[in-house]
């Protein structure tokens, strides 16, 4: 039943009296355990529970119980629960509250007599948290089947948060248990991630927002505290606009496109709501975001969904920009001259860009991914950036030396001199090869027996597009149309559509091919209001055309939009994920359609209109001979054409490694596919990863592909592996190699190109 306004205002006006009180008793005299004690008995009585419990985590993931009111006081630092054992552990291996009428039902229930909880029926445990890391867990009980109120869990909650300052305090435990081993402090580390965006580069740690300790909690006056929540607001708004005006990020772009929703971010109704209600119970504007902040990265932290985890990392980004304005900037660290290498556990695009600019040369953090928004801003920064390098904040000081090789994903901290000395040399190998990919850069892709190879790069940003001349590649083999959508929070309509098709087309020359991909969104690529995050196996499920023909009106207005912005010029249009010739026969009459319709309305049509597929999906390979007769180009994608051949996910690590893309068995595969093609006298392209990696290209000139489509950055060494290598030769030593009975052909393929001076 819901409350009215004085009831609700009486529940808070408790809760903050609560408050005070376990402020007081924590603030006392006596040791800590005495005070804890206390505060289970008052924390008991307030919330009409038989029991109030205190579990901390100590080392080894173990969860201690270390006060109780209402259990045996012979269990007290007796009963020890594993991480993700019983409710109280899957409190704390989730960092997410549990209200149980019946607990002992529940499948996570673990009975431990020691404590005589057997004749307890309801439970609520929530976790103790502190700058996202479970500290504890806040448990009460009763003998009877109770359903514990929202409002109830909210204080728990609250209640929660206070007492992670005794946790951290280093009363209760020592300090090293809470902290990594402070020897590795002062030692030479080596690290691995993953590479986000590319780049070799050397410079000095400087520690992203360093912890803001929150030293005022409890507020006498909400709306003071409300007041100062809206200042705070309105200052970050200022610093996105100020930010947006910078000029190394001038010009449009999906950087900019991320700005604008991270604006959004800071005006969302739910998370003001919801920090709003956390001032009523009696929390300072700074706690109050605090603790949002702790429950939204618990939420979110456990989801599945790579774009949820990924908005995590906005949110904080937004959290941290809000506690920097409540709390003060006194605690910045000692500034740092050029070169810095920032180091953070996630990081928001405005954060970023709070740093000036020209002052960091890379960045390296212990989450993210390369997907996410701030490796967009990073790559259009030109700054290398390293992402998912666990343990790197226990084991980095503010002012360290750190070397960064974002091309391999290795992070070097406090580097050796030998180190040191390599890398510099690496450095300067790497100057070297991009000066003499520069002096080739207008020079055809021509091997030593005067075959050409057509070099194309994938794109998915206009900007991207501007980047035919820079590495001297002949056209756009792939761009993908959704890349500049993932960041809005609606689907754009039809004229932002063709306005950013416009801008791909006036960048590049009417000889260039542009080769736009319709919306491929689903697996790792989702859009909020039309893609279903909510599947077991994503990569495989409604994704790609199969949502465009699902819903026919989201294709026909990119289509619409796609003829609107060619008018007079060249269009290639593909199709991806393709499983059966029935998909492309749907696709392409919807085409057909919004060409008739553009005709019936006079509107300006393409020049040329040339309709490609992309095959994805091994059984598409058995109906090519119907399906060739009907396309004007076809291209390879290569990354999930893998995935689904190996029935390996390519995002899982357990598994990276273990299948070869140039294995005999999948070279066969692209070798026949090419034979088809060319049968019919149908143009094909591959993409993807391997066709930008160096062996793996050569291997794929060696089997008759003379076009391939990759990154920006890979043409130059490509174009230099092809103009070293005699084609024929390699082309009768693949022949052989594919009838080989092995699972790789890596390492014969790397000794040819040794032995015939192939650059790679």
């Amino acid at each position: 039943m819901a409350q009215d306004a004085s009831t609700w205002a009486g529940s808070w006006a408790g809760s903050r009296a609560l408050l005070r009180r376990l402020r007081d008793l924590m603030a006392g005299s006596g040791a800590a355990e005495q005070r804890l004690h206390k505060i289970v008995t008052l924390i008991a009585a307030n919330l009409v529970a038989e029991v109030c419990s205190v579990y901390v985590r100590r080392a080894g993931d173990v969860l201690e119980l270390f006060a109780t009111e209402g259990l045996s006081q012979d269990a007290v630092h007796r009963t020890r629960l594993q991480l993700g054992e019983g409710l109280v552990g899957d409190i704390a291996a989730h960092a997410r509250p549990l209200a149980l009428a019946d607990a002992q039902s529940h499948p996570q229930f673990a009975l431990r007599t020691e404590t005589g909880e057997e004749i307890y029926s309801s439970f609520m445990g929530v976790p103790i948290v502190r700058d996202g890391r479970v500290l504890g867990v806040l448990a009460v009980q009763n003998r009877t089947p109770r359903t514990y109120a929202d409002e109830e869990l909210e204080t728990l909650e609250t209640i929660a948060m206070l007492l992670a300052e005794i946790v951290t305090s280093g009363e209760l435990v020592a300090p090293g248990e809470l902290h990594a081993d402070a020897n590795l402090l002062a030692t030479p580390s080596r690290l691995e991630g993953v590479r986000a965006s590319p780049g070799l580069t050397m410079g000095t740690a400087l520690l992203h927002q360093p912890k803001i300790m929150i030293t005022n909690v409890l507020a006498d006056d909400p709306e003071i505290e409300q007041s100062r929540i809206d200042e705070a607001l309105s200052q970050v708004q200022s610093a996105l606009d100020t930010a947006l005006e910078r000029p190394d990020l001038a010009g449009a772009g999906e950087h900019r496109d991320i700005l604008e929703m991270f604006r959004m971010f800071a005006q969302d109704r739910g998370w003001i709501k919801r920090i709003n209600e956390a001032i009523q119970t009696g929390l300072t504007a700074e706690a109050a975001v605090q603790m949002v902040q702790d429950d939204t990265r618990a939420r979110l932290s456990q989801a599945s969904d790579r774009y949820l985890r990924e908005r995590l990392l906005d949110f904080e980004d937004l959290t941290n920009q809000m506690l920097t304005r409540l709390v003060g900037s006194n605690q910045a660290p000692a500034p740092i001259g050029e070169n810095a290498i920032l180091v953070a556990r996630g990081l928001g695009p405005s954060e970023l860009l709070s740093y000036r600019a020209g002052l960091l040369s890379g960045i390296i953090l212990e989450e993210g991914s390369a997907t996410a928004h701030i490796a967009i801003v990073a790559r259009a920064l030109d700054l290398a950036m390293v992402v998912q390098v666990p343990g790197i904040l226990d084991r980095v000081s503010h002012g360290d030396d750190v070397l960064i090789d974002a091309d391999e994903g290795h992070v070097f901290l406090r580097p050796a001199d030998d180190i040191l000395e390599s890398f510099n040399a690496a450095m300067m190998v790497r100057d070297d090869r991009q000066r003499a990919y520069a002096a080739i850069k207008n020079l055809p892709a021509i091997s030593q027996d005067g075959t050409e190879v057509r070099l194309m790069i994938n794109a998915g940003l206009p900007v991207d597009a501007a980047r035919l001349s820079e590495v001297g590649a002949q056209g756009i083999g792939l761009y993908r149309t959704e890349i500049s959508f993932l960041a809005k929070a609606e689907f754009p309509n039809i004229a932002a559509q063709a306005e950013i098709y416009s801008q791909v087309f006036d960048s590049t020359d009417d000889d260039q091919p542009i080769v736009f991909r319709t919306l491929d969104i689903g697996g790792d690529k989702l859009f909020p209001s039309i893609a279903d995050a909510g599947e077991e196996n994503p990569a495989m499920g409604w994704r790609s055309l199969r949502i465009s023909l699902d819903r026919p009106a989201v294709l026909r207005q990119q289509l619409r939009a796609l003829i609107l912005a060619a008018a007079g010029r060249n269009l290639h249009v593909m199709f991806p994920m393709l499983t059966d010739v029935g998909e492309f026969s749907a696709a392409r009459s919807l085409l057909e359609r919004e060409l008739e319709r553009a005709k019936h309305l006079g509107t300006p049509r393409p020049k040329t209109i040339k309709v490609g597929a992309m095959l994805e999906i091994p059984a598409l390979a058995w109906s090519l001979s119907s399906l060739l007769p009907k396309i004007d180009f076809l291209s390879i994608g290569s990354n999930d054409l893998a995935q689904f051949f190996f029935a390996a996910d390519r995002n899982n690590p357990r598994i990276d490694g273990r299948y070869d893309a140039l294995s005999p068995t999948f070279l066969s595969l692209l070798a026949s596919l090419r034979e088809q093609a060319e049968d019919q006298a149908v143009p094909i392209n591959i993409c993807g990863e391997i066709a930008g990696r160096t062996l793996e290209a050569m291997a794929l000139v060696g089997i008759g592909y003379r076009s391939l489509s990759m990154s920006a950055g890979s043409v130059g060494p490509i174009k230099s592996m092809i103009r070293s290598t005699d084609i024929a030769k390699l082309s009768s030593f693949t022949e052989e190699l594919l009838l080989l009975p092995i699972s790789s052909l890596r390492t014969r393929l790397r000794a040819y190109a040794k032995d015939h001076n192939i650059d790679l």
